[in-house]
């Protein structure tokens, strides 16, 4: 059988999924070129990497096998409570028993583009998600802390099945009648707490960047409404948008 070129080889390498890397390996490993050789090596290093990444995210699920006799155990976790502009955003994550999904982390540990494409996985893969908005008028009216809250209860109310345990990035939510788990820096801890932050985190920013549309001179898709130096000066200049916490405010107008 005529040998496949190394140009038609390396297409094969771009073109193959995570699932076949080691099939890939195996069949072209005795081919002694090296230029093979190397996309071998490659093939074995994204492999390795893979396998380091199921380990990890193995890791990320022992509070969700420690809870597994819980039928629904959902994430729950918040973006936005200290920027100057907009809503605080809550997720809520029931991810399947066997979850396969990975690469989940706290949001703010994964880049933009990766947080939009988990994004995706998990509202395909989860069995129920959320999210719950409560806007800067409300955080002026009741503060930020009781915002959240509010916006927790929101996102774990709109959940179908409805869970019987939540796991929470550090707080315990007044107000629930459900079983929760408070983890401290969760969002890194838990698979279920990191899908919701990113869950949350994607909601927000993609709020900030229509924000951005609106009043452009604040800068709103770069800084996400946390007060940046430009953010400051913009506000000083301009003087505050209706979408800013009049609360957050006060030092600066």
């Amino acid at each position: 059988m005529e040998k496949l070129s190394t140009g038609e080889i390396k297409r094969i390498l771009q073109e193959t999924g995570e699932e076949a890397l080691e099939a890939f390996i195996v069949r072209f490993s005795a081919d002694e070129r090296t230029q093979v050789q190397k996309m071998v090596e490659q093939a074995g290093k994204r492999l390795d990497a893979l396998k380091q990444e199921r380990q990890r995210m193995y890791q990320l699920m022992a509070y969700e096998r420690q809870y597994q006799n819980y039928e629904y155990i959902c994430g729950v976790d918040e973006a936005g409570r200290g920027p100057l502009v907009g809503p605080v955003v809550a997720g809520a994550v029931i991810l399947p028993k066997n979850c396969d999904i990975l690469y989940i982390n706290d949001s703010k540990k994964l880049s933009e583009k990766k947080r939009e494409e988990l994004y995706e996985v998990i509202k395909e893969k989860a069995v129920a998600c959320s999210v719950g908005i409560v806007s800067e008028k409300r955080i002026d009216e009741i503060n930020i802390l009781q915002a959240t809250y509010e916006a927790m209860r929101h996102a774990i109310g709109k959940l179908k099945p409805q869970p019987n345990l939540l796991l929470n990035d550090a707080v315990q939510i007044p107000g629930i009648q459900i079983t929760q788990v408070p983890i401290i820096k969760g969002d890194a801890k838990s698979a279920s707490i990191g899908a919701a932050s990113i869950m949350a985190k994607v909601t927000r920013d993609r709020l900030l960047e229509e924000y951005d549309k609106l009043y452009p001179e604040y800068h709103f898709a770069s800084n996400k409404g946390y007060g940046t130096k430009d953010h400051i000066e913009a506000l000083k200049k301009y003087g505050p948008t209706p979408i800013h916490r009049m609360s957050f405010i006060k030092n600066f107008v």
